[in-house]
């Protein structure tokens, strides 16, 4: 259906669709890189198309020919460039409950139990990082450490983080009821937002819930400080109570 025209093109309601879908695809492309080092390198891409563009209208063949040469591999640029973000859209469209039919929840009793464990380790002062699974799956994550199965204790929490364990360096994955796996290596944020005072706990507990929907409990080893992340977002300095709040809220 033509709506109106511009000089002699056909304006139709498809072509209003089709610009506002690109529109948003790339506003919320921006949003997600503005503040990564990804904002650099696209625009020093934007600079050599610049310059691709000027080498062509005013004939400057040799430097022409170099651009050419680079161009070939800006495409595998781009792709390295955003594969987390790419990662992370695609783990999105996968993530409404509607559609996951193998969602189980955690009761409150793990996540009492995940409460009273990070009350204690502050306490301690032992440093932890847990985090429990919604929807997104975690098989690649859980590869990284090792497979536990166990029930979700407060004991087996602490035993796990106390310092000289062989597993209390780096995550454990909760899912439902069980600790899946201990010793798990997650991937770090890069955000230029994040304090600059924390350290890579912390760096790897906002890093997973970029690319996935996980929740993960923080507990710092310098401060004693508890946190929750969750969407690439870092809620800090919780009291046991306020974190029972937010678990309850997120993991219902």
């Amino acid at each position: 259906m033509e709506l109106f025209k511009i000089g002699f093109l056909p304006i139709k309601f498809v072509d209003i669709l089709d610009v506002a879908i690109v529109s948003f695809i790339f506003y919320a492309l921006y949003l997600r890189i503005r503040h990564t080092r990804a904002m650099q390198l696209i625009f020093g891409l934007m600079v050599l198309l610049a310059a691709k563009f000027i080498s062509d209208w005013t004939h400057l063949n040799a430097l022409n020919a170099l651009l050419n040469f680079f161009g070939s591999v800006w495409l595998v640029a781009i792709v390295v460039i955003f594969a987390p973000e790419l990662r992370h859209i695609l783990s999105k469209i996968g993530q409404l409950h509607s559609l996951n039919v193998f969602y189980r929840p955690a009761g409150k009793n793990v996540l009492d139990e995940v409460v009273t464990a990070a009350r204690l380790l502050s306490e301690k002062n032992f440093g932890a990082l847990m985090v429990m699974t919604r929807d997104t799956q975690f098989g690649m994550v859980v590869d990284t450490g090792t497979m536990l199965n166990s029930t979700v204790t407060h004991q087996l929490l602490v035993t796990i983080f106390t310092p000289g364990s062989p597993l209390h360096d780096l995550a454990v994955v909760i899912s439902g009821e069980n600790i899946i796996a201990a010793n798990c290596l997650l991937p770090l944020s890069d955000s230029q937002d994040l304090d600059r005072s924390l350290g890579s706990r912390h760096r790897a507990a906002v890093g997973i819930t970029e690319e996935t929907d996980a929740v993960v409990v923080v507990v710092s080893e310098e401060t004693r400080e508890i946190s929750i992340a969750v969407d690439g977002k870092l809620i800090r300095n919780l009291s046991p109570a306020e974190l029972r709040n937010n678990l309850i809220s997120l993991m219902s």
